[in-house]
């Protein structure tokens, strides 16, 4: 199982999504939050650094749930994934 020790996260406004970061025993793992995902959890938040931001911490939980489960079902093997509308 993955932990998040970390709380940052980050805005990627390139990418339209939050950066964030996971641990599988010691190895980091990357994840991109698509900013369409965010909106679903959210209810529609805006696309503003300050509210994706804070959209992202109130579904903190359920977001690195999904992270979990992704990188399992993906065999633990990659290191870097992106969190879609259709992983919620």
């Amino acid at each position: 199982m993955l932990s998040f020790p970390n709380p940052s996260r980050s805005f990627d406004a390139t990418r339209n999504c939050v950066c964030f970061w996971g641990y599988d025993k010691s190895i980091e793992v990357s994840f991109y939050l698509d900013l369409c995902a965010l909106q679903k959890l959210s209810h529609g938040a805006s696309e503003l650094e300050a509210d994706c931001l804070k959209a992202f911490d109130i579904a903190s939980n359920q977001i690195h749930k999904a992270a979990d489960k992704i990188h399992r079902k993906r065999g633990g093997s990659v290191y870097t994934h992106r969190l879609t509308e259709d992983d919620f």
